[in-house]
């Protein structure tokens, strides 16, 4: 093969094609560590639009796959490595330009959503979607997958704030959609399209993102719970009432493991615990911080705690985004991310409780528990055949659960590669067939992230 490379080399910069087993191996995985991930004929660094068109054109003259690759920070096996395609790496495309004007980022995929938020604070400005990851994960892998993150139960997630972009089709072509503009109903809905699409029907290489201004200081309320039943039921009642700007939920095992990891004094031994903030300030946040204590503990809270000091709140919100690495600690991970209707919370979190008693796994369960969002984090020994089995039944019954109780596979982590057999049962099969359509009008040659999705 290295006379084809040869002539992709020929078309790029000379440092934009790496063929090296040792540096590429960097590149075969994401946070979900698929091992069903290949090994890449080479690995491609572009810095602008027209290197990833040149990359493209020459995957689709000769037919080689393409995964498009953020920061590698998914977790669903989306941008694991195809054996023998191109690993097209945007960590090099790190632009972002604030127009506080028009209240817009203007942001290359490369970068990390933290770089965003940072270059917005300072023009006084804030972009909402947060990833609990959102220190190392990139804008444009937010975009493939449709991140969220905590506080999207009040602000939404990442394609309420996507504008335009510039995307790069399977055959090298680019189209420019949006821009900013806060209306624009021209055309099909192309823009939407893209948005967690997960590269498979094309690369985003710019992005314009909306920019709301800065949050206030938030009130935050933390309650701990005997059960996770009634966290859950809990949570029921705050949204019934009102929408806060975060309202998280730990269980036991969690809360647990974050205590092991790094030590934050949370109540180890609590069934559950619910972080909430309010960030409407003054005499307004007062109000919701109490509708959100009265909740808590008409359904038995053990403890309610609250603070106005910001920086106090901040640490409640570093242990909760801490739970994953906390847990992965613990053994090797197979994550979830299903979702219910916030009335089915309590269904869907007693029985990812049942099938953990069922399969003796170990399932530590976290949740956007506002929006109904858990990721329920499935625990088992790799090097043990019969734990593998155990994990891989529990894992894909939690699935099952969530379509049973009309929910959905993924809330934000995307279908990647460890998902894709059970979206069929979700979506059936007249939307798994319009999807098809549509991917194979796109991508004719099917060389774009193959085996992601569909």
């Amino acid at each position: 093969m290295t006379a084809l490379l040869d002539t992709l080399r020929a078309d790029l910069p000379e440092d934009a094609v790496t063929v090296d087993p040792a540096l590429m191996d960097n590149y075969r995985y994401d946070w979900a560590r698929d091992p069903a991930a290949g090994v890449p004929l080479a690995v491609v660094r572009p810095r602008t639009t027209a290197e990833v068109q040149a990359t493209m054109r020459w995957a689709a003259a000769n037919r080689i796959p393409v995964v498009p690759r953020g920061a590698g920070s998914g977790l669903s096996g989306g941008s694991s490595a195809v054996a023998g395609g191109i690993v097209l790496s945007m960590d090099r495309m790190r632009s972002v330009v604030i127009d506080p004007a028009s209240r817009v980022a203007i942001v290359e995929p490369g970068a990390l959503n933290v770089e965003v938020k940072a270059a917005a604070r300072a023009h006084g400005l804030w972009y909402p979607p947060d990833p609990s990851s959102f220190e190392i994960c990139s804008i444009g892998g937010n975009i493939a997958t449709n991140a969220g993150g905590l506080c999207c139960v009040k602000y939404g997630v990442t394609t309420d704030y996507v504008l335009g972009m510039d995307v790069v089709l399977a055959d090298g072509a680019v189209v420019r959609l949006g821009g900013a503009r806060l209306k624009d109903v021209a055309g099909l809905s192309l823009l939407k399209l893209f948005v967690g699409s997960e590269g498979t029907l094309g690369v985003v290489t710019r992005a314009v993102l909306r920019l709301v201004p800065a949050q206030k200081p938030p009130s935050t309320l933390v309650a701990t719970f005997g059960t996770v039943a009634a966290a859950a039921e809990a949570v029921v009642a705050i949204t019934g009432q009102l929408r806060p700007a975060m309202l998280e939920l730990m269980d036991g095992a969690s809360i647990n493991a974050v205590e092991d990891h790094i030590s934050m004094g949370l109540d180890r031994s609590a069934g559950a615990l619910l972080l909430a903030q309010s960030d409407v300030g003054g005499a307004a946040a007062v109000n919701e911080i109490a509708v959100i204590a009265n909740a808590c503990k008409a359904s038995g809270a053990r403890e309610v705690f609250s603070t106005d000091d910001p920086a106090e709140g901040e640490a409640f919100a570093v242990a909760r985004r801490a739970a994953f690495p906390a847990i992965e600690s613990r053994g090797s991970l197979m994550l979830e991310d299903v979702g219910v209707s916030i009335p089915l919370l309590p269904a869907l979190l007693a029985g990812i409780e049942d099938i953990a008693a069922r399969n003796d796994i170990e399932i530590p369960t976290v949740a956007h528990a506002g929006d109904g969002n858990t990721h329920p984090i499935v625990v088992y020994n790799a090097a043990d055949p019969e734990s593998v089995a155990r994990a891989r039944l529990a894992f894909d019954e939690i699935m099952a659960l969530a379509i049973a109780l009309d929910g959905t596979i993924t809330g934000e982590h995307g279908v990647g590669r460890l998902k894709k057999d059970h979206l069929p049962a979700q979506l059936g099969p007249e939307a798994m067939a319009l999807s098809h359509r549509i991917k194979d009008a796109l991508d004719p040659l099917g060389i774009l992230n193959p085996g992601a999705v569909l």
